[in-house]
């Protein structure tokens, strides 16, 4: 799927290209499996942080089978089972990828959990266990938490032995986020949350707020958050951008703590091999499991898109070629 100018998901095209030969310290995947995810529409529209030239694919997360490698690669090989991070290019029969970036998968895991499992286990692992040492018995708030990131942060808070409360805007994604492992239910359309969160709490707030929402989401979690609380800015899904008083920090003696997970990878930082062994491991004790809305042919990446912006969905949105 081919983008050759700025614009929307729509104007994406199923195009033949020349298959890429892999360079030095690089990958050739021959990709089972694609994850959808926000920052595609993003990158699609011109409105990402990173700009590149056309004609590109877009798609930052395959799963595949690696077909050969660049010189200097030892850490796959060909044949090898594995899922894989871009910066863009995903979204073909075959793509390239760093090395570094590249992780074998275990037998047990299927493609598709693969491809949805990459960006958004990563970003919720370092969120909660780096940024926010989440700890055993402490509540945790997840806004949006039936979309991908938001289930990946309830299944890991579960995991580490956090008391999970779910914001979601119906009940069918209420629903999914409980069986994910939310242990409170809190429909924000028809319920005040921020009391709800003060009374399930015992009037103390939440310990952790993991905000992949921002705007008055973000605004309203300073009213729930308890003292010495950290509120994980994680991205801004609501539109805007959102700004705080200072002050209610120092009064409350909570932390707002940003979570670039990205920025990890591009400077190299071990850490990420290491979060992607732990991942691995709750994966195959059965503690983690990516939900997948729906597996969309390749060609139809535009109706996946879709599917993404409209909130139509729930968990991750998939491609297969």
């Amino acid at each position: 799927m081919v983008s050759t100018q700025w614009g929307e998901p729509s104007d994406l095209q199923y195009l033949d290209v020349p298959v890429p030969e892999p360079g030095p310290g690089q990958v050739l995947i021959e990709t089972r499996a694609m994850g959808c995810n926000f920052p595609d529409i993003l990158m699609v529209q011109g409105k990402y942080q990173v700009k590149p030239p056309h004609p590109f694919s877009p798609g930052h997360e395959i799963a595949g089978i690696v077909s050969t490698v660049g010189t200097g690669v030892t850490r796959v090989r060909p044949g090898q089972r594995v899922m894989a991070s871009l910066e863009w290019g995903g979204y073909a029969e075959r793509a390239i990828a760093a090395a570094e970036r590249v992780h074998p998968i275990p037998d047990a895991m299927p493609f598709d959990h693969a491809a949805a499992f990459y960006v958004v286990y990563q970003t919720s692992y370092a969120a909660l266990v780096r940024r926010a040492a989440l700890q055993p018995g402490e509540w945790l708030v997840v806004h949006g938490a039936a979309g991908g990131v938001g289930l990946s942060a309830v299944q890991i808070g579960k995991a580490l032995g956090a008391h999970v409360i779910a914001t979601a805007g119906t009940k069918e994604k209420l629903e999914i986020a409980r069986q994910s492992g939310a242990e409170v239910l809190i429909d924000y359309v028809n319920e005040d949350w921020v009391e709800r969160v003060k009374t399930v709490t015992g009037g103390e707030g939440a310990d952790v707020i993991y905000d992949p929402v921002g705007g008055d989401v973000f605004d309203n979690s300073t009213k729930c958050i308890a003292f010495e609380g950290r509120i994980l800015t994680i991205g801004f899904a609501g539109g805007r951008i959102p700004t705080l008083a200072i002050n209610r920090v120092l009064l409350k003696n909570f932390s707002v703590v940003g979570v670039h997970w990205g920025y990890y990878q591009r400077r190299g930082s071990p850490l990420v091999q290491e979060w992607m062994d732990a991942l691995v491991k709750l994966y195959t004790e059965g503690r983690i499991r990516p939900v997948i809305y729906r597996t969309y042919p390749l060609r139809e990446a535009p109706a996946a898109l879709a599917a993404l912006s409209s909130r139509e969905s729930h968990g991750k949105v998939v491609l297969v070629p």
